[in-house]
């Protein structure tokens, strides 16, 4: 049998040429791996730095900005407290501006009260007016009243001056007030209330020519009342004088209301307007000197009241400004 053929070897002398090939060529595979390295590594570092310097660059613009947000940090801050302080002013207006809106409400509240008062004060002025005008009518009346009473007064008195004087009558008659005064002495014994036989013949005389005057038709409307008041002096106690005073004042009331020559008209009126009053020494009267003139001051007068006397006295204090 034929034996199989074996493989040919290579020739020993071509294996170390083989081996070197195979070295040169890793080595040129380490040499390129490693160049690749470095390159990659050089690469990597020069990256490096660039990203470095990026990122120092960053940093460095990080910082400035975080120094710059620092700063607007502060000056946020420093908006927020001036914000506070003025948010604190702001109040502070709103309060003084609330503050003076109750002012003002207040003042036009007291502005409406005094319109209002004002207004009402109007109101009074006009009715004040209307009644002054209501008064001055009034008082024009009331002049004009005045006028005609003191005329009559005055003719009174004029006219019973004339009468006494033509009846030869001896009584003075007052000039301004037409009061009579009556002599005590005449009248009365002193210290008695009984009405002296003299004295009753005065009267006689006296009281028919006085009524005579005061009952015309042209003054009786006007007469209110004839008084008879009774003085004495001031010797004795007042509470005496003034039961004496009064006992002769009413006696001589009497006497003249019982006279036979009065007529049933004089009469009646004379009951009607008649009175009598006891003065005791209240109203006394003075020598110049100062002392007290007894024999005066002992007396009886008679009086005529006109109507509305009282009226005209204070008309008349009225017109004289007191």
């Amino acid at each position: 049998m034929a034996r199989p053929k074996r493989p040919r070897r290579l020739i020993r002398k071509d294996s170390g040429e083989y081996w070197t090939s195979y070295s040169d060529m890793l080595s040129s595979l380490l040499l390129v791996f490693m160049l690749a390295v470095t390159f990659s590594i050089y690469q990597y570092y020069s990256l490096l730095e660039i990203k470095t310097k990026q990122l120092d660059a960053q940093q460095a613009e990080l910082d400035r900005a975080q120094i710059s947000l620092v700063k607007q940090q502060e000056e946020l801050e420093t908006t927020r407290v001036s914000l506070m302080g003025k948010e604190e002013e702001l109040a502070s207006v709103q309060i003084q501006l609330q503050a003076q809106e109750e002012d003002l409400h207040a003042a036009q509240t007291a502005l409406k009260t005094k319109e209002e008062e004002q207004a009402a004060l109007q109101l009074t002025l006009i009715q004040q007016e209307e009644e002054l005008a209501t008064l001055e009518l009034a008082l024009g009346s009331q002049a004009k009243r005045i006028d005609e009473l003191l005329g009559v007064r005055t003719a009174i008195v004029e006219e019973l001056s004339r009468t006494f004087s033509e009846k030869k009558i001896g009584a003075n008659v007052d000039r301004n007030t037409g009061d009579i005064v009556l002599d005590s002495k005449l009248m009365f014994a002193t210290g008695e209330e009984v009405l002296a036989y003299e004295g009753q013949r005065q009267l006689e005389r006296l009281i028919p020519a006085y009524l005579q005057v005061l009952l015309r038709p042209e003054y009786k409307d006007y007469v209110a009342e004839i008084i008879i008041e009774g003085h004495t002096d001031s010797k004795g106690s007042y509470v005496f004088n003034l039961e004496l005073s009064q006992q002769r004042a009413l006696n001589v009331a009497k006497f003249c209301l019982q006279m036979p020559q009065l007529t049933s008209t004089q009469r009646s009126t004379l009951e009607n307007i008649l009175t009598a009053k006891g003065r005791s020494y209240a109203d006394r009267i003075y020598n110049a000197d100062g002392t007290e003139n007894m024999d005066a001051s002992r007396r009886v007068e008679i009086k005529f009241r006109l109507k509305d006397a009282e009226m005209i006295e204070q008309m008349n204090k009225i017109l004289k400004g007191e």
